[in-house]
């Protein structure tokens, strides 16, 4: 019998990016890796004052907490605070850090009990003080079936809530304990080591007790964050403006440097681009809240004034070639099938080096515990000997494969039928729309071979690991799109997730990482690079190790 399913298909999945509607030594990065580069150089000092512009083709902002989706460090992280909240640097792993409470939580009972203990004097954006109460109600109504598509991991790991849909009846659930207004006790049906992690996500953002009962809740929900809403046109614009409730002496994270912050919702992201570049306008004081368009692109790194408005990642998402384990069944062919990829040829299909770093690991650079390694070494273009040696051990099988992909995924996909009709493996490539690709790999598994992309949704090994390789993960919409099922793996990853010792725990999990790629369940392309656009007085624009993305929580103007 499967165990219980802890890991949903979030942000993690992209294949395009809105940021605001978003919701991953020597170099560990793999051959070609590169760090991020935030143009930190052509940066003024960021300060105090003034209307920060997000630009974004997104035709909606989620911002109720039991709905969305947002990454800690984008749009939500500046109006809901959490348990928890995310440090992040340009060098260094992200850290976890008390954000309501005063640490990151205290595990009891093996990691079944985690309590935490909130901080005093910290108060909605109505005055009104923030309670463990207010806590509890928040992850209560996430429950309830007027809302959906929020982070669920909450919803798996509490004790007794398979039967629980939400408190608007009077019902509690009695797994989340509030002993009084500064304490939250939570019991879980399993130990999970990383539940600090999960306390995080925004999810764990308060409601004042008894108020979101509506599904509009989220255009202007009651703010803990330095903002709050002052007006929510969707489709058209966002207006957050200072919340004067908000104590920065109790907030590690957020700078909060403009007075106002605009979201101007569906743009053409390519004007947009071409408006920061210019400087016209707001353009100097405007950042692109999605990816730079490919033409923009390679028109500002022609332009050295542009191009210093840019700022690339570091390695960021994983992108794989997914390959259907229950149709693929031996190993040597699926290994065959890793020698012949020419991940060169991918990385220059997907927009040079500037797309990402060569892959080998499954557990992503900026994660705590991630090592460095790559188990068969076939170069940046593949080992073509080695290759057909495979399959000719393999007994020299006739080879078809099907390929699906999307749209935008063509070129890619031309890149990895080149490389392995090397290897007399014929791939014929099915392009598919990107609702019937995800059915096709997620449910149905009418394909062999599939090219996915994954970011946790926050940065752990578990957020890595678990969603793609878990045999839980298999089917019903989840993202083991490899169909991949090793009861051994199981049993690691449930061992590495119940272990609260994390030096212990992060030892696991590198070892899951090589367990997994031992079976070669799918092939390391690159971890995508995302490059994104300022104007010449947004300030202090920085992209940490992780996610691939700008932290929002720190910019500003220059003066």
């Amino acid at each position: 019998m499967k165990k219980k399913s802890l890991a949903l298909t979030a942000v993690a999945a992209l294949t395009t990016l809105s940021l605001a509607l978003a919701g991953c030594g020597s170099s560990a990065t793999g051959l070609g890796g590169a760090n991020a580069s935030n143009g930190s150089s052509t940066q003024a000092a960021a300060t105090k004052g003034g209307t920060l512009t997000v630009l974004t083709a997104g035709t909606s902002i989620n911002l109720d907490p039991a709905s969305s989706q947002n990454l800690a460090t984008t749009t939500g992280g500046m109006i809901h605070r959490r348990l928890n909240e995310w440090k992040v640097s340009k060098n260094g792993d992200a850290q976890l850090v008390p954000d309501l409470a005063t640490n990151t939580g205290k595990p009891s009972d093996n990691g079944k009990v985690w309590t935490f203990t909130l901080k005093k004097g910290v108060k909605f954006s109505n005055g009104q003080p923030i309670t463990s109460k207010d806590i509890k109600w928040g992850l209560e109504r996430s429950f309830a079936d007027t809302f959906s598509g929020g982070l669920s991991y909450h919803k798996q790991l509490l004790e007794g809530a398979q039967d629980y849909h939400g408190p608007f009846e009077g019902q509690e659930l009695n797994s989340i304990e509030t002993p009084d207004d500064q304490t939250i006790v939570f019991h879980l049906n399993q130990p999970f080591g990383e539940f600090d992690w999960v306390a995080s996500l925004i999810s764990f953002s308060p409601v004042p007790y008894g108020e979101g009962k509506n599904k509009d809740y989220g255009t202007t929900p009651v703010t803990t964050g330095p903002y709050e809403v002052k007006s929510n046109v969707p489709g058209r614009e966002l207006v957050m403006v200072r919340n004067k409730y908000w104590d920065a002496s109790t907030d590690s994270v957020r700078k909060a440097y403009p007075d106002s912050i605009v979201y101007k919702m569906s743009q053409d992201a390519s004007v947009a681009a071409q408006q920061i570049m210019a400087g016209s306008g707001e353009g100097k004081t405007s950042m692109l809240g999605d990816l730079v368009p490919p033409a923009q692109l390679a028109q500002a790194q022609a332009n050295p004034a542009q191009k210093a408005l840019l700022s690339t990642s570091g390695d960021g998402a994983l992108e794989y070639l997914a390959i259907n384990n229950e149709r693929v069944k031996d190993k040597r062919v699926r290994e065959a099938i890793l020698y012949a990829t020419d991940r060169e040829a991918y990385r220059t299909a997907a927009g040079g080096e500037i797309a990402g770093g060569y892959a080998s690991t499954l557990i992503t650079p900026g994660i705590s515990g991630r090592e460095q390694y790559d188990l068969y070494k076939p170069g940046k273009t593949g080992d073509v000997k080695k290759a057909k040696a495979l399959l000719a051990q393999a007994g020299n099988p006739k080879l078809n494969l099907t390929l699906v992909a999307t749209s935008s995924q063509t070129e890619k996909a031309s890149a990895i039928q080149t490389a392995l009709k090397r290897a007399g493996i014929t791939v014929t490539i099915k392009t598919l729309d990107s609702t019937v690709y995800s059915d096709t790999v997620r449910n149905a598994g009418d394909f062999d071979l599939a090219i996915s992309s994954w970011q946790p949704d926050f940065p752990s090994p578990y957020a890595n690991i678990a969603p793609l390789f878990d045999s839980s993960q298999i089917g019903n919409g989840n993202m083991n799109e490899s169909h991949y099922n090793n009861p051994e793996v199981d049993k690691l990853i449930a061992q590495a997730t119940g272990t609260v010792d994390k030096a212990k725990a992060l030892k696991l999990w590198a070892e899951v990482d090589k367990r997994i790629m031992q079976d070669v369940p799918v092939v390391p392309l690159i971890y995508s690079h995302n490059t994104f656009l300022r104007g010449s007085q947004v300030a202090n624009f920085m992209i940490g190790t992780f996610p691939a993305y700008p932290d929002y929580l720190v910019v500003g103007l220059s003066k």
